[in-house]
């Protein structure tokens, strides 16, 4: 799929500080970048960068010291269905089956219940779960509850997808599995999707942009255009090209 050239996210000079035990220390300085409408876009940088406050920040769940957060042109003040959101943890809710878990969001947005029967099933077919929607969390493996998760995030057919390490929790084999089939979803609903990450491997087989953060106070060191075709080959030496510059900027950084 092509991004269309609209911003879809504006991150404008967004800093970040905390009052620690010694003093005021910040987080992030000055972070601005744009994510087009349809783009899928990872950010990565070396731990204690800010990557996870500034996901934060970007969801609406902190507010910035300073700098703005516009979504769609309009500023992100707090949580909003506009934003779907995917945690490294699943926070399902394990007294709710699956289909109850991805009704949740239409729920608190009063989707009249008919829709809302009509739309869990959308998405239990696009995350391939149209047989478990009776089961419980406890029932599932790690895989299937981040497709869950993912599935409830998409229902309200927000204008962002955001994700914080969705797969850092799942063994490799099912990470694979799970790339796969993100890109596919992303192919078929054109969502726009900003993904937090620590594994350039991941960053370089799923961005159309990698933006690249260094610490001490987190901000942009530079955002990598990623110029290869889907599927990617991690073997092919373009794919090993980028993951070297990335990683490279990461050291420097």
């Amino acid at each position: 799929m092509t991004a269309s050239d609209t911003a879809r996210v504006t991150v404008a000079g967004v800093s970040k500080t905390f009052e620690g035990e010694e003093g005021p220390v910040r987080a992030l300085q000055n972070v601005a970048f744009e994510v087009r409408d349809g783009e899928f876009v990872c950010i990565v940088g070396p731990s204690g960068c800010g990557k996870t406050t500034l996901f934060r920040i970007i969801g609406g769940i902190d507010r910035a010291t300073g700098g703005d957060v516009l979504l769609s042109g309009e500023p992100v003040t707090g949580p909003t269905p506009n934003l779907g959101i995917v945690f490294q943890e699943y926070h399902l809710f394990p007294w709710r089956t699956v289909r109850e878990n991805v009704a949740f969001g239409l729920e608190q947005t009063g989707t009249e219940a008919e829709r809302r029967r009509e739309r869990v099933d959308e998405m239990l077919r696009l995350v391939g779960l149209e047989g478990s929607g009776d089961s419980y969390p406890s029932r599932l493996s790690g895989g299937m509850k981040q497709r869950v998760a993912i599935a409830r995030a998409l229902a309200v057919d927000p204008e962002l997808l955001l994700m914080d390490e969705p797969f850092g929790s799942v063994d490799a084999q099912t990470r694979n599995m799970l790339h796969e089939e993100l890109l596919e979803i992303w192919a078929e609903t054109g969502k726009t999707v900003l993904f937090v990450t620590h594994d350039v491997e991941e960053a370089v087989k799923l961005a159309d942009r990698i933006i690249v953060m260094s610490s001490g106070p987190g901000s942009v060191s530079e955002i990598v255009n990623v110029d290869l075709d889907r599927p990617r080959d991690r073997t092919e030496v373009a794919f090993g090209e980028y993951q070297e510059r990335v990683l490279s900027l990461i050291r420097d950084g």
